[in-house]
């Protein structure tokens, strides 16, 4: 008995021990932080006397002081006796050699009573709150626009005589989150009422439940990794409709793992987890067989786990006879082994049977690093004051350490920061704690290529924590983060500021909120000429580059993000790599045209993916894109609409070229009736998934193409669909196809030699229509709009005005605002090789290979003929140096650009008098000779290697050289640009507005 007496204190210790272990075990010195300390509150951390109105007191002064920040609490012991109120955006950290805790007193009033008119029929020990609660005054709960609320590295426990006692209510949302927190129940009814956003490293002894919890507030999913659960005495969680995705949980002496609530469905996910001793069924499910009723359970090991699984309704049970066994695959719900395969209910049982339980599962979040081992970098002369630009500073303080800790503050960046292999940067609080460009930073300014403001090393192994980052709204080049680092990197808890959840600053003369608001967290710029809204719609949107780029075999664990600055291209772009990466909790939302979006990117999981469009700039944005990806699996994936949106959209995934993609638990919803018609949508293949919800689906990637593509002659075939607009057409030298979609700011490649589409660009500038060269560099004609405060010679920049404008009345109603541009890019990397065209004097360039012109005028005004054989002054040279683009002002209207070979004959399109001329072409590539031709034009033509030319005008025509009409393609959609390609140069390309097809012709 003495033996089992000391293991079992042994065991005690050594678990009390693991729990009180301090992620900070040293005193973080931020100026603008609280401290709950002895000498401004006057409180003892001894345990001895009640702290409940000190404390309030503390985070209430905070909240009215800096509306955001840090309340840091000192190692000790602290009672209350009464529920404290966190409002949004304040966290509470703990710091010092053991985890401080609060105590919940013996006895203490009202805690050992139901509360009738609650949600969760009790009292709180900490209740995060949507706004500051005084008097008597009653709580808002934390809501849907809760954010950056946290409690971290502190301890709970609620002594006897609190039966209906709960520790934590927290119904809170984005980066907001409970971590290294255990909680001690004993008697009390619950750790923790209402799951919401993150919980890391927390654990929960005793209780009626370790977590009781409907669903999160917004209606997502939660994150959970490494959770204790033991000695509960119903279940470790009671749960309805909560999403909990869960790695690495470890449930113990409990009668149930997972009990939901009757009548109610849930999506769960668990992996790398175990259980042990759980005396009633692990997991109790009421929905049993509906779409909304999605389980799956993932290598999970299992000791004296006699019943798997209760069906509430049908009574069944999932026995077990093994003693100890593991769980490589317990699923339930709708599954679907391939997009085209029949969506049906199963139920999958993989249990195998174990000789011994393995170790727990290893901690895959990396730790930051030992805090005697930090640098303050405010101690190394960077202000961090919104005013002094720290850029130097700061990258001398890179330079030179590994471990730097930055306060809160906002600190002004005007060129790239550059981490080095083991630079850890660490911040906590992602608005508190900011790396801002100020509007128009030079650097990242105008026309060029994706700049990051900070990126890291290449395959190191660098931590980014608890940050945020500001590219504001007027940067065109901004990247937010780029990142490269190796599988062991660690990105956690950075906001992409901008768009949605920003928080203003208090005015510290009057005590208010500031009237320099920084609307929706990025900064701003409104006056009379430069307006910042048109209609409704914010001009700044959509001209940045993407908030966080994952590269260049990057990878590692990124946790608790949330990127919707709406003045990106989308979120999160992850390209070019195969480097495992993971992803837990990520909200994605509020961009125009895309919120994420994968590349060739291998050996992924993304756990907790929630995406989201608004009304005003995201009806048109598409949630996910993967192109060319495999290996990777998406769990819990959670894609809504919110409910002022007045329209539907097509996808919510769309997927090109990709295999081995496995969707466990899909979530796609919306209040409204608009919400997205498919969820999965193979762009290629022409498949569509249908159901909404479903617990498991594959991308195989060997489903067959709804209609099989043929060489059969003059047959027109569909080959994609859903493009807003689609024109700009081109080819290159092997036959592969380009086109565009202006407004939306994609540029799509269609390869000839595996006769796949994909999507090759989606930078932030309008491509007006496409070229190549003699070198295939592909070259974009594209629309440039001035940046609103960057000056060029110490200007404000304007457009130029272009000589040939008059003749045109598209000129008006603001089509004059910009200018026509051309750059060019390697079409086999892309975002690495942008570079814009110069302009020479047109003539300068003596040997022309082929000059391009755009493929149709409007020129209402009648001064057609004139123009069309005018001599532009200046002309953009491509790569090659003698492809030549003619500057002309109709280049900003025309549908799609045609070469003009020196010696042949060119063919253009009056589009307003609806006829095409032809012309000869010049050495230099000028032309003349002007002719009538055909009275038949509109937006594009072609030639074949015969000579006949390819009019789109309602349908194609073909016409002969002498202007005979040979014939007529019909095309199932009016025809825009049309271009020859395919490996042999004898298909015809053609655009539609929403669609591409091909035609072959001989």
């Amino acid at each position: 008995m003495k033996r089992l007496l000391l293991l079992l204190s042994i065991f005690i210790a050594c678990r009390s021990f693991a729990a009180d272990i301090s992620v900070y075990s040293q005193r973080p010195n931020d100026p603008e932080a609280f401290y709950f300390s002895k000498e401004k509150y006057g409180i003892a951390n001894d345990g001895s006397t009640d702290v409940s109105e000190a404390l309030q007191k503390a985070i209430n002064e905070l909240k009215k002081a800096k509306n955001f920040g840090i309340l840091f609490i000192p190692e000790g012991k602290y009672k209350i006796s009464k529920t404290i109120y966190i409002p949004n955006a304040i966290r509470l950290i703990g710091y010092g050699k053991k985890r401080p805790e609060f105590i919940l007193a013996k006895n203490s009033p009202g805690f050992d009573q139901v509360v009738p008119d609650d949600k969760g029929k009790s009292k709180y020990m900490f209740w995060f709150t949507g706004g500051i609660v005084e008097g008597t005054q009653q709580p808002r709960d934390a809501g849907a626009s809760t954010f950056y609320s946290a409690m971290s590295n502190i301890n709970l426990k609620i002594e006897d005589g609190n039966s209906q006692a709960i520790a934590l209510r927290t119904h809170y949302a984005q980066h907001s989150f409970i971590n290294h927190v255990a909680v001690y129940i004993g008697n009390g009814r619950a750790g923790l009422f209402d799951i919401g956003n993150e919980l890391e490293d927390v654990s929960f002894y005793g209780g009626d439940y370790g977590i009781y919890t409907t669903k999160a507030s917004p209606g997502w999913q939660v994150m959970m990794v490494d959770a204790r659960f033991e000695g509960q005495r119903k279940a470790a969680l009671h749960c309805q409709e909560s999403g909990l995705t869960m790695v690495n949980l470890q449930v113990k002496n409990v009668p149930t793992v997972f009990e939901i609530d009757s009548n109610y469905s849930d999506r769960l996910f668990v992996e790398n987890s175990r259980f042990e001793n759980i005396s009633g069924p692990a997991l109790i499910v009421s929905n049993q067989n509906n779409s909304n009723n999605q389980i799956n359970f993932r290598n999970v090991d299992c000791s004296n786990v006699p019943v798997l699984v209760k069906y509430r309704l049908s009574g069944d049970q999932v026995p077990v006879s093994h003693k100890i066994y593991q769980i490589k695959n317990f699923s339930h719900g709708l599954q679907l082994d391939n997009m085209q395969a029949k969506a049906e209910y199963r139920t999958v049982s993989d249990l195998v049977p174990l000789s011994k339980m393995p170790a727990p599962a290893k901690n895959d979040i990396p730790a930051l690093p030992a805090m005697e081992n930090w640098v303050n970098i405010k101690d190394l002369g960077v202000k961090g004051d919104d005013q002094t630009d720290d850029t130097k500073a700061f990258q001398a303080a890179i330079d030179r350490y590994d471990n730097i800790y930055v306060p809160q503050g906002w600190y002004i960046i005007s060129e790239t920061l550059h981490m080095k292999p083991k630079t850890k940067l660490i911040g906590l609080h992602p608005f508190g704690t900011q790396l801002k460009l100020a509007e128009s930073t030079a650097a990242f300014s105008g026309f060029g290529g994706p700049k990051a403001l900070i990126e890291s090393s290449v395959g190191g192994a660098n931590v980014f924590n608890g940050i945020g980052i500001n590219t504001g709204a007027y940067n065109y080049r901004a990247v937010g983060l780029k990142w490269m680092a190796s599988a062991d990197s660690y990105v956690n808890d950075v906001k992409f500021v901008g768009g949605h959840g920003g928080l203003s600053k208090p005015d510290p003369a009057s005590g208010n909120q500031s009237q320099q608001f920084y609307r929706q967290g990025a900064g701003r710029i409104s006056s009379p000429s430069n307006p910042v809204t048109a209609q409704g719609v914010d001009l700044a949107w959509d001209n940045q580059y993407w908030s966080f780029w994952v590269t260049n075999n990057g990878g590692g664990t990124i946790k608790d993000v949330w990127s919707a600055s709406t003045y990106a291209t989308s979120g999160l772009y992850v390209n070019n790599t195969s480097t495992p990466g993971r992803i837990y909790a990520m909200s994605i939302e509020h961009h125009v045209r895309n919120e994420a979006r994968f590349k060739n990117v291998a050996n992924w999981k993304i756990y907790a993916f929630q995406l989201e469009e608004e009304s005003r700039e995201g009806t048109d944005a598409q949630p996910i894109e993967l192109d060319n990806c495999k290996h990777i699996s998406f769990a819990n994936l959670y894609m809504f609409r919110v409910i002022r949106i007045n329209e539907p959209y097509h996808s919510s995934v769309r997927n090109w070229n990709s295999t081995d993609i496995e969707f466990l638990n899909m979530h796609n919803y919306s209040q409204i009736k608009y919400t997205t018609n498919v969820p999965v949508y193979d762009i290629n293949k022409d498949i569509e998934v249908r159901p909404w919800e479903f617990q498991r689906l594959v991308i195989t990637g060997t489903e067959k193409r709804k209609e099989p593509l043929t060489d059969e002659i003059g047959k027109v075939q569909q080959l994609a669909s859903g493009f807003e607009f689609a024109e700009g057409i081109t080819r290159d030298s092997k036959g592969n196809i380009y086109f565009s979609e202006q407004r939306l700011k994609r540029i799509y490649k269609w390869t000839a030699e595996t006769n796949t589409l994909s999507l090759l660009a989606d930078f932030p500038w309008e491509p007006l229509s496409l070229a190549t060269d003699s070198k295939d560099n592909l070259l974009v004609v594209f629309r440039y709009k001035p940046q609103p405060g960057y000056l060029v010679n110490g200007q404000q920049e304007v457009p130029k005005t272009y000589p040939d404008v008059k003749g045109t009345s598209f000129a008006g109603y603001g089509n004059n605002s910009f200018e026509t541009r051309v750059y060019s890019i390697d079409p086999n990397h892309p975002e690495e090789s942008i570079s814009l065209l110069q302009k020479v004097p047109m003539g300068s360039v003596k040997e022309v290979y082929k000059a391009l012109y755009t493929s149709n005028r409007w020129r209402d005004f009648h001064d057609f003929n004139d123009v069309v054989i005018s001599k532009p002054a200046l002309c953009f040279v491509a790569p090659d140096g003698k492809t030549v683009i003619p500057e002309q002002y109709d280049l900003a209207r025309g549908s799609s650009i045609l070469e003009a070979y020196p010696g042949k004959t060119f063919y253009a399109s009056d589009e307003y008098d609806r006829r095409m001329v032809k012309m000869d072409v010049a050495t230099d590539g000028t032309l003349s000779n002007l002719k009538y031709f055909v009275e038949w034009g509109e937006f594009g033509s072609a030639v074949d290697a015969k000579g006949n030319l390819y009019v789109a005008d309602g349908q194609i025509l073909i016409f002969d050289k002498d202007g005979k009409e040979k014939g007529t393609i019909e095309v199932p959609e009016r025809p825009s640009t049309i271009q020859f390609g395919g490996k042999d140069n004898k298909t015809l390309f053609i655009t539609g507005r929403s669609k591409l097809f091909s035609v072959r012709v001989e």
